[in-house]
C-alpha cells in the first residue's frame, strides 16, 4: 500500500468567487495540496489566519472591506510563519502595490491570466502556481492527511543547520577587487535584493541583476530598489550604458546580455527562448559577462526555485573567479543558491543579513 503524500494547506483569499473556484479546482489535481479556506476579504483572512496558520496563503492585491496589502502585515502578525502569495493583474499599479507587499514579507508574486483559459487545467500558470507552492513548503513541514484538524507546526532551519556543503577553495582563484558584480535571484529575490543592494552605495563598478520576475514588475523593482536602497537601479533597455555605481535589472520576458562596444559596456536585450524554463534567466547574462571579466567578476546567487545560474556560475569558477549563495536558513527557497552550493562552487554560503556586509568589503577593500 502507498502512502499518502503529507498535505500542504492553502488559504485562498480573492473577492472574486470565480477565480477562487478555478484555483481550488487547479489545486485539486495535486494530491500533496489542500484548500482549507477561500475567502473573500482580506479582513476574513486575517481572522481565520489565526486559526488556521496555513502553510500558503494566496492574497488578491485589490478586494472590498480590507485589501491585499493592508491584510498582510497583520495576517504575518498571527500567522508569522504562512507564505504569502500576492496575486496581482498585469499593470503598474497592481506591480506598485505588489512590490510594496513584498517588502513587506510577502514571499511570491502571481499574475493574474488575462483570461478564464490562462487559469485551466494544463496551462503554464498552472504549472508555475503548483511548483511553487510544493517549492515553497519542503517534505518535512507537511501535514499527514489523518491529520486533518492539525495546525501546520512549521519550524524553520536555524542558522547553521542544513544540507552539509563542501566549499570550493581555489588558490589560483581572483581575490581582487572585481570590475563586475553579477546577481541571480528568484522566488523570495526582491526581499533579498532590498536587503543586500542598500550596501551597495558609492561602488565604483556596475552591478547587474537577474530576478524572475514578469514584464513591469522589473522596472516597479528597480525604482523600489532605488527608493529603498538609495542605489541608482534601472530597468535594462537596448543599448543602455552599463556606467559603474549603477544597479541594472534584466527586464522581464527578455534575457539580459552585456556586451562592450566600441570600448563601452552596454545592455543588449535578447527575446529568443527561455534558459531553465526561465526568461529573463541567470545563465545567459552571466555568460556574457564572463566573456568581458574573465575571472574579475563577483557573482552572487540569491533565493529562488530551481537552478537558473548553474551551468554559468561554473564556468565563472573554472575560470578563476569568485561565487558566494545565501544559505538554506535565510532563503525563501534554497534552490538555485542550493544548486551552486550543493556542487561545490561557493567561496563562501551566507546568511542573507551577512551578504550585503561581505560584497561591500570584496568591492570596497
Amino acid at each position: 500500500m502507498v502512502d499518502s503524500p503529507k498535505l500542504i494547506h492553502v488559504m485562498l483569499v480573492d473577492d472574486s468567487a470565480v477565480i477562487r473556484g478555478a484555483l481550488t479546482r487547479l489545486m485539486d489535481k495535486e494530491p500533496a495540496i489542500k484548500v482549507v479556506s477561500s475567502l473573500s476579504n482580506g479582513e476574513m483572512a486575517v481572522t481565520a489566519a489565526a486559526v488556521k496558520k496555513p502553510h500558503i496563503i494566496i492574497l488578491d492585491v485589490e478586494m472590498p472591506v480590507m485589501d491585499g496589502l493592508t491584510a498582510l502585515p497583520k495576517i504575518l502578525a498571527v500567522s508569522p510563519h504562512s507564505k504569502v502569495i500576492m496575486f496581482s493583474g498585469l499593470t503598474e499599479k497592481g506591480a506598485g502595490v505588489t512590490l510594496k507587499a513584498l517588502s513587506l514579507g510577502a514571499v511570491e508574486c502571481l499574475v493574474k491570466p488575462s483570461s478564464s483559459q490562462g487559469v485551466g487545467e494544463g496551462s503554464e500558470f498552472q504549472k508555475y502556481l503548483l511548483a511553487t507552492i510544493r517549492n515553497l513548503v519542503p517534505e518535512h513541514q507537511r501535514i499527514a492527511p489523518e491529520a486533518t484538524s492539525a495546525v501546520p507546526q512549521i519550524h524553520p532551519l536555524k542558522p547553521g543547520a542544513g544540507t552539509p556543503i563542501q566549499l570550493h577553495k581555489n588558490p589560483a582563484a581572483f581575490t581582487g577587487r572585481p570590475s563586475i558584480l553579477a546577481i541571480g535571484s528568484s522566488t523570495g529575490g526582491p526581499q533579498a535584493l532590498f536587503n543586500v543592494t542598500k550596501h551597495f552605495k558609492n561602488f565604483n563598478i556596475p552591478i547587474v541583476i537577474t530576478q524572475h520576475m514578469p514584464p513591469t514588475f522589473t522596472k516597479i523593482l528597480a525604482e523600489h530598489i532605488t527608493s529603498q536602497a538609495g542605489v541608482p537601479a534601472f530597468e535594462g533597455q537596448e543599448d543602455m550604458p552599463v556606467e559603474n555605481g549603477k544597479i541594472y535589472i534584466a527586464p522581464g520576458g527578455f534575457h539580459m546580455k552585456i556586451m562592450r562596444i566600441n570600448g563601452a559596456l552596454r545592455v543588449k536585450l535578447d527575446s529568443g527562448p527561455p534558459e531553465n524554463f526561465c526568461k529573463p534567466s541567470v545563465d545567459p547574462m552571466l555568460r556574457t559577462v564572463i566573456d568581458i571579466f574573465g575571472s574579475r567578476i563577483l557573482g552572487v546567487i540569491l533565493t529562488g526555485m530551481g537552478n537558473d545560474g548553474l551551468n554559468s556560475s561554473r564556468q565563472l569558477v573554472e575560470q578563476g573567479g569568485r561565487l558566494i549563495a545565501q544559505d538554506e536558513a535565510s532563503s525563501v527557497v534554497w534552490g538555485m543558491p542550493g544548486a551552486v552550493a550543493k556542487a561545490g562552487l561557493c567561496s563562501e554560503v551566507l546568511p542573507l543579513d551577512s551578504i550585503g556586509p561581505w560584497i561591500r568589503k570584496a568591492v570596497l577593500g
